[in-house]
């Protein structure tokens, strides 16, 4: 039996968002059915019959007047209709997010009138009594969030279409024959949605490029990439330009620049970095304070405003750092090479300097351009070792670098305890102060050489990591603090409050494990979260609390209009540490130089547009990293689906519930009819499913065995078979 044909093109059932529109376009003009019809460009009989039914229909509903015998009229735009964001749900129904109204407005399905996922649209708001839950109907999509899809073609006789795996796109994409390149049936292409007819049911598009065949390894992560508008490779003439650039360290630049290159220095970073961006120098003064330096690598030397390599950068606004590999924000030359902060080697740098004292105070500070010299690389394991063993200075072969023992100078391992010392002292006074502790588990593959997942391990954050941590919060928060105080224009990093609403939801779900929140102030909520991170540290529940923590909070984000850090509990922050890889921090540093110059105040306006974009884009890469593991975890469990799973239920829905495996993190979905063992049905007010026969309970935090069922790669999804409860 051959393929059904599908048609891209039908007439429509219901015209009322048509009408709706071309009379909003015309607010102050009536219309009668004829010249509706006319503007729909529908001469047939059976469409005018629809269109007088439904200008009926829209007069009973107030939604339009009749002010005499067949001529109509709008209602009152001021009143009812609104501007605002598509919130697409994976049921084909929507959310219009508006400012003006503090609950979500409900839009059913054949009120979406072709807007797509976190479109900008004018919505007509109706049903808003007392009691009531608003309801909308799209009149008009003003501006399309995004036109660029990933998807599978699916090619006919004389058309194709592409269906994508995104629960959210609710159509699939209409391709006609000239449109469709060099894809062959079943690839998974990157498309353009480029008209969508007035008659049609699908958006029609064309094959922008080929990325391969699905279940592929490098298909599937040029496709998560793909989804995002995010780049894969650099434009032949930026690579070309970098290549250009003079990265020799000359002699009259030192000039300029404080020398430092005769203090010890040194970094800590992850044992597989490429760029090292941070160093930290110390040294004892007379006096019995510390100068502590937080090198940065000066990325604003090489990277002029104006140039196509600074275009670029902005552009990307972010390195993306993927499961199998990095895309960065500059060119190889430059990220791993003339910037790295690399042993041995000197190197331009920006750096806050600090005189502390023995109990952490700042008694001095210092900004300003550097030279430097790094004397030691270590990965965190190495430093970690040092901080453990308490000045053994031999790194053993387990954890070494270069994979062979070798014995660290005296001077290094007195400077790492000092900085740990003090680091420690910074970490408690940043606590009592009301910062939020989340040291969430991160997820992390051992991949072989083709890239693919051969074991899981989990990355947690020792004292190594809080030593660089704390230096680099004290210069972020420093370099800001002094802009600040000056009242110019900066690029902030802020945290705004949590949300109580998320709070209040997150309570629900803790209390039923025995925790609760303090909501009596700011910073009770804060001392309450702190205690909680502490309390189930190590327990079945941590990932599932940490992540519903996580979920409450506000999102950090960039912005001129400094409102502090709740998360950290500074009234002033930056980001000075990361220019490598993150935007703004080169933002800051050119900032920064130009107020250290004399410079008054930048335009506001034109950095808050700046602020933005980066917000934005950090917020595409990190959908990205989270779909890289997604899909590296689906891609690890498909060679383990004869294996019984100890998990933990993570969520619990209508249609079933989510368990995350205890040993692996990875969590897939088991359906609700999956159950043999009772007849089971959701009870909202538990939060849980109720067994009908037994009035057995499966909640958040019960553990049960499962088997893998279903691994799908392109839609990152684990089915699980439910095998029994864990005794």
């Amino acid at each position: 039996m051959g393929k059904k044909i599908r048609k891209p093109i039908k007439n429509d059932k219901d015209f009322s968002g048509k009408i709706l529109k071309i009379l909003s376009q015309s607010a102050n003009k009536t219309f009668n059915y004829k010249q509706i019809a006319a503007k729909l460009e529908l001469d047939d009989t059976k469409s005018r019959n629809q269109i007088i039914k439904d200008l009926k229909i829209l007069a009973s509903q107030k939604k339009i007047i009749e002010t005499e015998p067949g001529k109509y009229l709008i209602k009152a735009v001021s009143q009812d209709y609104y501007e605002g964001t598509i919130d697409m749900t994976s049921r084909k129904t929507a959310y219009f997010i508006c400012d003006e109204f503090e609950e979500d407005v409900f839009i059913p399905t054949n009120n979406l009138n072709r807007a797509l996922d976190k479109d900008k649209v004018k919505v007509y708001v109706y049903n808003r009594r007392k009691g009531k839950r608003p309801e909308g109907e799209v009149i008009e999509v003003l501006e399309r969030d995004k036109t660029e899809f990933v998807g599978v073609i699916d090619i006919q006789a004389n058309f194709a279409f592409v269906s994508t795996a995104n629960p959210k796109m609710y159509t699939d994409i209409f391709i006609p024959k000239d449109k469709i390149g060099e894809a062959e049936n079943g690839d998974v292409v990157l498309v353009a949605i480029e008209d969508w007819p007035k008659r049609a049911d699908s958006p029609f598009g064309s094959v922008i490029r080929v990325l391969g065949k699905p279940g592929e390894h490098n298909t599937e992560i040029h496709a998560i990439l793909a989804e995002y508008g995010l780049p894969a490779d650099f434009p032949v003439e930026v690579e070309v330009y970098a290549q250009k650039l003079d990265t020799t360290i000359q002699e009259s630049e030192i000039a300029k620049r404080r020398d430092m290159r005769d203090t010890l220095t040194f970094t800590i970073d992850p044992k597989d970095a490429k760029d090292f961006d941070d160093a930290l120098s110390f040294k004892k003064l007379e006096n019995g304070n510390f100068e502590i330096g937080i090198h940065i690598a000066d990325v604003s030397y090489y990277l002029e405003e104006g140039t196509i390599l600074d275009d670029e950068a902005y552009q990307r606004g972010t390195s993306v750092y993927l499961v199998d590999r990095v895309v960065p924000m500059l060119p190889e030359v430059l990220s791993n090479f003339a910037c790295s902060l690399r042993p041995n080697e000197e190197k331009y740098t920006f750096s806050a300097v600090f005189e502390v004292s023995p109990t952490a105070q700042v008694m001095n500070q210092w900004f300003g351009r550097t030279v430097i010299y790094s004397d030691q690389r270590f990965a965190y394991e190495e430093a970690q070792h040092i901080i453990e063993t308490k000045g053994n200075n031999t790194i053993p072969d387990a954890i070494s670098i270069t994979g062979s023992s070798y014995v660290v100078a005296d001077e290094i391992v007195e400077a790492t305890l000092k900085l740990d010392e003090l680091a420690k002292i910074l970490r408690k006074k940043r606590m009592q102060q009301g910062a939020i502790s989340f040291d969430k588990v991160e997820v992390k593959f051992n991949l072989n050489t083709e890239g693919e997942p051969e074991g899981v391990y989990f990355k947690v954050s020792k004292d190594a990591n809080h030593l660089i941590e704390e230096f680099m919060l004290l210069a972020n928060r420093k370099v800001a603090e002094y802009i600040g105080k000056q009242k110019k224009t900066f690029v902030y990093r802020i945290h705004d409050e949590p949300n109580e609403d998320k709070l209040i939801a997150m309570q629900t779900v803790i209390s039923k494990f025995g925790y609760k929140l303090d909501f009596r102030s700011k910073g009770d909520i804060a001392k309450s979260l702190n205690s909680l991170m502490e309390e189930v540290n190590g327990k079945k529940e941590q990932n599932l609390i940490d992540t519903l923590a996580i979920r409450s909070m506000s999102k950090a984000k960039y912005s001129t209009d400094n409102i502090g850090h709740y998360g950290l509990a500074f009234d002033y922050y930056s980001h000075f540490t990361s220019p490598i890889r993150r935007y703004p921090d080169v933002m800051v540093h050119r900032l920064l130089q130009y107020y250290l110059d004399g410079g008054a105040s930048v335009d506001e306006e034109a950095y808050e547009t700046k602020c933005l974009h980066c917000s934005s884009m950090e917020n595409l890469a990190t959908n990205a990293e989270r779909d890289s593991i997604k899909y590296m975890q689906v891609k690890y469990m498909q060679d383990h689906q004869d294996e019984e799973f100890l998990g933990v239920i993570s969520g619990v829905t209508e249609w079933g519930i989510y368990v995350e495996i205890v040993s692996n993190k990875c969590e897939g979905m088991v359906r609700i009819r999956e159950i043999k063992e009772d007849y089971y049905t959701f009870d909202e007010k538990q939060y849980a499913l109720v067994g009908a026969t037994s009035g057995s309970i499966l909640q958040l935090g019960d553990e049960i065995y499962v088997k893998v069922k279903n691994a799908d790669l392109v839609k990152k999804q684990l089915d699980f078979h439910f095998l029994r409860r864990a005794e």
